[in-house]
């Protein structure tokens, strides 16, 4: 929906003539003729009064891809209200994911890499390869894997109390000010040859990763080359992931400050709605992942619990929103 038809349709909804709302405007009945015609465009000092009179967002005039009846609906929630962003804080904003993508994705790195010393250890011990028992190379790869895990835990944390200031963007309906939509929307359109690259690069590492461990379990029945074969396939796994989250939380931001993809406003209430969920379905996978790997010590597979508990959480957020629609 565009502009004029825009400005028309809140014309009509308010019960105003042309003349009306030029006087409201302090400009000439012509000049509202020629922005409903599309035949020119309001400069911004009119279009900030147009939202302070029809009372909504900017964003809700220029984006073309925001209809009036996605904004009433969102609008019909006392209890959602718009929060003014600036330039300078939509920078700092960017600025700040860039530097937490990195954490974040090292956090999710080491947690996947954690095992990797207990498996080489192990399999080492077996095969006689180093003189150590299995209860000292069982406690020493235990104790890396706690410290790596730890370690993980610590970037998520600070991350997290550092990214707290930002939650609003993620969470609330904003009305970014004046030229950040097209400083963001540039900045995403140079980024995008990148994230593609990156994403498409872990997607390939994942994928290929467990070629190894097919290769040496069909031509060799050395158990120490498999267990090599298998901390290759976790080492390529987190690399792969690495790439994968690094590059899709800094898309992820700009995609926040355009209220866009997973950040839409619609979006934003769904989550609200949906979050103690999401809570209780993520802490029971963390405790089967936990509670599996320790009692029957398959590290080596239990990563995959992850790729199909992302499966299913795609398979309850559908649901969700089949039910919500419905109510």
């Amino acid at each position: 929906m565009i502009l004029a038809d825009k400005i028309i349709e809140l014309r009509k909804r308010n019960g105003w003539s042309q003349e009306e709302l030029a006087d409201r405007l302090d400009v000439s009945r012509q000049s509202v003729s020629k922005w409903e015609g599309a035949q020119s465009i309001p400069d911004m000092n009119k279009i900030l009064k147009l939202s302070e009179i029809f009372g909504v967002s900017t964003d809700i005039l220029l984006k073309d891809e925001l209809s009036l009846d996605e904004v009433t609906a969102v609008y019909e929630d006392e209890d959602y209200m718009e929060v003014r962003v600036s330039m300078k804080e939509a920078s700092d904003y960017l600025a700040f994911k860039q530097k937490e993508s990195f954490k974040i994705a090292t956090g999710v790195s080491l947690c996947i890499l954690s095992p990797i010393t207990m498996l080489l250890l192990e399999g080492a011990a077996e095969v006689k390869k180093i003189s150590w028992s299995a209860p000292l190379c069982e406690g020493i790869g235990m104790v890396v894997m706690l410290l790596l895990v730890a370690a993980a835990v610590a970037l998520f944390v600070t991350s997290g109390l550092a990214g707290s200031r930002y939650e609003y963007l993620e969470k609330e309906a904003i009305d970014t000010e004046y030229g950040v939509d097209g400083l963001v929307k540039e900045k995403r359109e140079r980024y995008m040859n990148v994230h593609i690259r990156q994403l498409s690069i872990g997607i390939v590492l994942c994928v290929l990763a467990l070629l190894p461990v097919f290769v040496i379990g069909a031509v060799s029945t050395d158990l120490f080359l498999e267990t090599c074969a298998t901390a290759f396939m976790l080492a390529a796994i987190a690399l792969g992931v690495f790439l994968i989250v690094h590059t899709c939380i800094i898309k992820g931001s700009m995609d926040v400050l355009l209220e866009e993809g997973d950040y839409s406003r619609k979006a934003k209430q769904e989550s609200k709605r949906n979050s103690p969920i999401a809570l209780i379905y993520w802490c029971i996978v963390v405790a089967v992942y936990l509670g599996y790997s320790f009692l029957t010590g398959g590290w080596d597979k239990s990563w995959i619990i992850w790729a199909i508990a992302g499966v299913l959480y795609g398979a309850v957020a559908g649901v969700m929103q089949i039910l919500s629609t419905k109510d």
